[in-house]
């Protein structure tokens, strides 16, 4: 089956040069699961290639689904501005079923949203910040010039919409790289690949307001960075993984 659809990217999700890379993606997965999975099974894994900075232009969506089965349902999806490609990705679909069970991924142990105090990350770095509410639950601040590559905050979104699979996809890429927790200069750490995979815990209904999320650098180098997500509800459960390649590009001129 193969199918097209046209959406835009809300300009209040704008990150340092085009659409924040977790909202574009979950706009794709909005688009295309509707289109290509039918809107009734639950999303297993979506992955997304940036290929070009999003902008508020119409967003094109194209694609196909080589292979639906009753158990799962794969689809293969291109997003187009101006007829040139700037997202490529794939989205696994599939239903829940009887299986065991294992958490091997619990949530940090820290102190509650209320016990936690705001950040407001720079507007001129992070525009769409302005759209959540972030408060850092560990010692670990960004451009603090910490000894860890890490940062593990209480995220909520300012219309307090629930945690549904779009949400969710976003909220695993809404902190900064986690390599701003070792900087004091920034610099543009754009997302090139992302990948998140969701948990049984969505099977189980939308859950709403704060969650957990954590963001931490795997390896660095040669001007790349593998982050490492993750994104558990208030009670705990975990909701997705994420992993993702970045570009390092040059810190920020102070003039």
């Amino acid at each position: 089956m193969t199918t097209d659809t046209d959406v835009r990217i809300d300009p209040l999700w704008w990150s340092w040069e085009g659409a924040h890379g977790g909202h574009a993606a979950a706009v794709a997965l909005a688009a295309v699961r509707d289109r290509f999975a039918g809107g009734a099974q639950a999303v297993r894994t979506l992955t997304t290639h940036f290929l070009a900075p999003v902008d508020t232009r119409p967003l094109h969506f194209s694609g196909t689904s080589p292979a639906a089965g009753r158990r799962t349902a794969t689809c293969v999806f291109t997003g187009h501005q101006g007829g040139q490609p700037v997202l490529l990705g794939s989205a696994l679909f599939g239903p829940g079923r009887e299986g065991p069970s294992y958490d091997g991924q619990p949530a940090p142990d820290v102190p509650g949203p209320d016990e936690c105090a705001q950040v407001e990350l720079p507007g001129h770095l992070a525009p769409f910040a302005k759209q959540l509410e972030i408060r850092p639950a560990t010692a670990d601040l960004p451009l603090a010039g910490g000894d860890r590559a890490e940062l593990v905050a209480w995220v909520r979104f300012s219309d307090h919409r629930p945690l549904d699979a779009a949400a969710v996809l976003t909220l695993t890429d809404v902190l900064p790289p986690a390599l701003y927790a070792r900087w004091r200069t920034p610099r543009p750490v754009p997302t090139a690949e992302l990948t998140v995979h969701f948990t049984d815990a969505l099977d189980q209904g939308v859950t709403e307001d704060w969650a957990l999320v954590r963001i931490r650098t795997d390896h660095a180098g040669a001007g790349w960075a593998v982050d490492d997500g993750a994104v558990w509800s208030a009670d705990g459960r975990l909701l997705a993984l994420g992993r993702q390649s970045r570009v390092v590009r040059a810190a920020v001129s102070a003039g």
